[in-house]
């Protein structure tokens, strides 16, 4: 198992955790990672779009000019898609770009995340986050003491909202409840810095 250190708010080692293999010293599969991104991304995409075809384009109903004689092509709709105003052909319609993933291969693909911040050693674990208020000036001087100046994902274990809230304005810091934790978010931010309370609910729940 690995072991990894322990730190306080103000930055100090007070002890050491021991990692449960089966989650976080997993074989990295990098192909389940792209997958769980991909679907992540995917189902976020609203589907929107709409553009009208020549059928649901206003007028067009009368034939422009005669058939023969008049020197131009022949044309039948003011509203076909050469025209200026036109239809659009193969236009886009709202659509969903959700799709499932199974349940193994998300867990699989988060244990793969997991194992990859701590072999890099982007894996912080905090015994406690608490703030008798909410200032967002004393996160910040959390993350200073942890030496964490880039994006980072904060797992808590339960939604304590003065940490919550004095983080959100923080714009590379990213909050997150162990049953909202994902690949992408992992991924996407250079620190995870996770509670002992969390790391244990996170052992329970996916070992």
């Amino acid at each position: 198992m690995a072991n990894v250190s322990v730190y306080n708010m103000e930055g100090k080692e007070v002890g050491t955790i021991e990692l449960n293999d089966a989650i976080f010293g997993v074989e990295v599969n990098e192909h389940l990672v792209h997958m769980a991104v991909v679907q992540q991304l995917a189902n976020k995409r609203q589907g929107t779009q709409k553009a009208k075809t020549r059928a649901e384009v206003r007028g067009g109903g009368r034939k422009p000019w005669r058939q023969k004689g008049t020197g131009h092509a022949r044309q039948g709709s003011i509203r076909a898609p050469q025209w200026t105003g036109g239809g659009v052909v193969f236009a886009p319609v709202p659509r969903d770009y959700s799709y499932k993933l199974n349940k193994k291969e998300k867990r699989a693909a988060l244990k793969s995340a997991l194992t990859s911040k701590v072999n890099e050693q982007k894996f912080i674990v905090i015994d406690e986050l608490k703030f008798d208020e909410i200032k967002t000036k004393n996160f910040q001087s959390v993350l200073d003491n942890l030496k964490v100046n880039k994006k980072a994902l904060v797992v808590l274990n339960e939604n304590n909202q003065n940490v919550v809230l004095s983080a959100r304005n923080i714009p590379t810091v990213k909050t997150a409840l162990t049953n909202t934790i994902n690949v992408y978010d992992i991924l996407n931010n250079n620190t995870v810095i996770v509670t002992k309370d969390a790391v244990a609910k996170i052992e329970e729940v996916y070992a």
